[in-house]
């Protein structure tokens, strides 16, 4: 039996007036919860662009950003119809900041799988961009660190700008510089590499491009009419898409007057960074005794003693090894810090309850063993990283 309701004109009017709003309401918290996501995926021609969409955080990289990233990535080199992809960062400050640290923190200290679950994604899909056949282009218009330089400088292009901050600051938080430090670093010029991986000196603007970590350096106010063009190319090869870079590179002349940041000091980095372990560093610096050799023993006595000797033997190692050999052994190193104390007093001290005052535990380089260390670079057997 069907119920019948006889409903006044007026009545109906305002149940439709309902409708109406419940729809626009349904839209448009369909269009909030697409603007409240953390990472953006857009079709644009032939292009496929991604937006890294948590300015308040600058972008900084987690987990759920890293399984979206990775199966569209996995989506667009299988699609015909998309001949490039472009990665950049909403917001004025950052492409990519980083990895989310705190949760990760958050994670080691109660054993969740977060800990193993983010570096394994996380270099799995750094694994995937620098292995990626079609060109991809990183906008870096802003602070790229850690997490975000794993996101494009294994790419094909890496555009600079005036507002690009590098750093792989992690030997001040008790990690070591990863997403593949230890292949990148280790290929730039001279002990520049390991210069940059010991100390987390920042890098900026036409500097990026200048020591190889940028193929590209445009200004800033040129990046979105430089988006425009690299979408609109039609089936683009590398050299299409290159020349379009140059192209745009020519016409930024800014800084271009301004001497590299490091010119005067490279000669001093090769010669005091050329030695056979981080104690013969550091004796290298105080025997020198110049301004610059004292301000890097000032800046490495504040790092974590047992990261400075990860990393010192990472980049040994990474220099004879592929990007894929690199990524296991990281993997492994991420664990040990993972199990370890130095990582965790790090993140307290520098994010946390910024003192600045960690309590490295070691708390110098002698007392770092060299049994230690061989330890965080063994097999995890069964857990190790599988690319």
């Amino acid at each position: 039996m069907s119920l019948i309701i006889l409903t006044s004109p007026h009545r109906l009017q305002s149940i439709c007036r309902l409708k109406r709003i419940q729809g626009h309401m349904c839209v448009s918290s369909q269009m909030s919860s697409k603007a409240g996501s953390e990472v953006l995926f857009e079709k644009v021609g032939n292009a496929g662009v991604i937006t890294l969409n948590r300015p308040k955080a600058l972008n900084a990289l987690n987990l759920t950003m890293i399984r979206h990233l990775y199966p569209q990535l996995k989506k667009w080199d299988k699609d015909s119809e998309t001949d490039l992809v472009v990665i950049k960062g909403a917001g004025e400050k950052a492409f990519c900041a980083g990895g989310d640290i705190r949760a990760i923190t958050e994670a080691g200290k109660t054993g969740d799988s977060l800990a193993q679950d983010f570096f394994r994604e996380e270099y799995i899909l750094n694994n995937t961009i620098g292995t990626y056949p079609k060109p991809y282009v990183a906008l870096i218009d802003g602070i790229t660190m850690g997490g975000g330089v794993g996101l494009s400088v294994h790419g094909r292009f890496r555009v600079a700008t005036e507002k690009t901050l590098f750093a792989m600051p992690e030997t001040g938080i008790g990690l070591f510089p990863d997403v593949g430090g230890g292949y990148f670093l280790p290929r730039l010029q001279g002990k520049l590499g390991l210069f940059l991986a010991l100390t987390g000196i920042r890098l900026k603007g036409r500097d990026v491009q200048r020591v190889g970590l940028a193929t590209h350096f445009v200004q800033s106010n040129k990046i979105a009419s430089l988006e425009k063009d690299l979408v609109d190319l039609k089936s683009p090869s590398n050299i299409d898409v290159a020349q379009l870079l140059d192209s745009y590179e020519e016409q930024s002349s800014l800084d271009a007057e301004k001497p590299f940041v490091l010119q005067e000091q490279t000669e001093a980095i090769d010669r005091l960074f050329s030695a056979g372990s981080v104690e013969e560093i550091m004796e290298n610096l105080k025997k020198d005794g110049s301004a610059f050799a004292l301000k890097q023993t000032e800046t490495l006595s504040k790092m974590s003693p047992t990261s400075l000797k990860l990393t010192f033997r990472q980049i040994q190692e990474g220099a004879r090894m592929s990007l894929q050999e690199v990524l296991v052994m990281e993997y492994r190193l991420s664990q040990a810090c993972m199990r370890g104390h130095d990582f965790y007093e790090g993140v307290r001290a520098v994010l946390i309850d910024k003192d600045q005052s960690p309590k490295w535990k070691p708390s110098t380089l002698s007392e770092v063993s060299e049994q230690a260390i061989e330890e965080c670079f063994s097999s995890l057997g069964e857990r190790d990283l599988k690319l």
